[in-house]
Parts: structure tokens; sequence; C-alpha cells
């Protein structure tokens, strides 16, 4: 199947591992010029090469540095004469116990997983309106659907962000412009494997029998940046192996 992505443009968020670097890998085999983000240089670079390995037609640009920058957010929107997909991506706050969280861990929080995804919006959208095509997918969580305890900023900071894109899809769906969510549930990354506290609560019912493969995750992002996803709007799409119950 042809998704229609060759010669597009696409900024993809914390790109060098995991969630991120599945979804660019795979928007690049099919044919889109990627922009990849991340915060150490040398693994960046390693994750650019192997991509261009992979898909050595398209252009591959790196930016280092953390989202939250405003300074790397500018970035990641001039690396190409026009952004046609941007990929919002960020590692979540780390968990805990609500009561030894202060107001900077929050403010922290907001700036990382709601505030840097809506800031490449603004400095993006506009453009794909006036072309007539844009696809905006922003990685969250199920946790947005089912909140876990132990990871509240991140409950609280991705169902911002929902709410808010959510409120523009009513501007910019005429105009060819999708914004949906991927809610990924337990998924075989480095986060998922070095926290045995966030592994005990996403994994205590293994309906599926298994965690996720970050390349399903790629290609779910890939299709809905497609040409066939246009209908395809203000969606959360969650993908957890079925632990959540209202899936069945």
């Amino acid at each position: 199947m042809d998704l229609g992505l060759k010669g597009k443009n696409a900024i993809v968020c914390a790109a060098s591992s995991g969630i991120g670097r599945a979804c660019a890998t795979m928007l690049a085999r099919e044919g889109a010029n990627i922009v990849i983000n991340g915060r150490t240089a040398d693994t960046l670079d390693e994750t650019a090469a192997e991509i261009r390995a992979l898909a050595p037609d398209v252009t591959i640009k790196t930016v280092v540095g953390s989202v939250v920058d405003q300074s790397v957010r500018e970035a990641l929107a001039a690396a190409f004469p026009q952004i046609d997909i941007l990929l919002n991506n960020a590692g979540g706050p780390p968990p805990g116990d609500f009561h030894n969280w202060t107001r900077d861990d929050w403010i922290a929080a907001v700036d990382q997983n709601m505030l840097s995804a809506i800031e490449l919006i603004r400095l993006t959208i506009d453009g794909m309106a006036e072309r007539g095509f844009g696809r905006i997918v922003n990685i969250t969580s199920s946790a947005v659907r089912v909140p876990i305890p132990v990871i509240g900023m991140s409950n609280a900071t991705r169902a911002g962000l929902t709410n808010f894109v959510f409120g523009l899809v009513p501007q910019y769906s005429s105009k060819g412009v999708t914004i949906n969510n991927l809610l990924p549930g337990p998924f075989d990354t480095g986060r998922l494997r070095n926290s045995k506290e966030i592994t005990m609560h996403l994994t205590k019912n293994p309906v599926a029998g298994r965690v996720g493969d970050p390349e399903e995750m790629g290609a779910m992002c890939a299709f809905l940046c497609s040409h066939y996803a246009g209908y395809i709007n203000g969606q959360n799409i969650l993908m957890d192996g079925g632990l959540y119950p209202g899936s069945y």
C-alpha cells in the first residue's frame, strides 16, 4: 500500500529510541523526509545513520536538545521549507507519590508533556492549513483513558494536551489537517524495562500475553499520517493489547 508520504516533510520528537524512533523509521521508509530530535547527540546521530541505511532516498536531519527549549522547537519547525507532518512525543514525568511533588515538578511536567507539543503545533499548523494537508499525531499514553496512580503528573498533563488539541479539530478539519492521539499501553521500550514500578502497574493484567513492539506503533503512526487517514480526526487511538476493559 502506498501511503502517499513520498516527499512529505516530518518532525518526529524524541526519536532517538523507542516509539519515536520506530515512528521516524516507518515514515522514512514510506518516503517522508524526517527531522528527528533527541537530547544526546551521539545516540541521535546513530539513529539517523540507521534510518538513512533503511531509507537512502530521503533526507534525515537532526536537532539535538529538549523540546522544552524554544530554540529546539524553532529549529525543528525550520528544518524544511514546509512541515507536513508533526509527531509530538516526549518521555513522561517521573512516577511517585503526589504528596511529594512540588510546584516546580508540576511546571516541568506541564512544559514537557503539554506546552512543548502545543507550541510545535502553533509553529506548524497554519502552514499545513494553507497548503491543504497536514497530519499531527501526539504520542500520549493509555493513562489518558485509564489513569495510573503512580504516574499522576503524566495522567494530568497528557489529558490536558488531549483536550486542548481536540478543541482545534473543528477549526482545521475542513482545511485538510488532522490531529489524532496515539495512546500506547506497555511497549518494549527502555522506559518500561528500566522502571519496575511502572511495569508493575502497566502489566498486572497482561491480556495479550506480551508487551507491544514499537514497530506496531510506528506502522499505526504512518497510517494516520497517510492520505488514506484524512477522515480520521480528533481520535484517541488506544494501543494496549486489550488491557483496557472497554476494548471488549
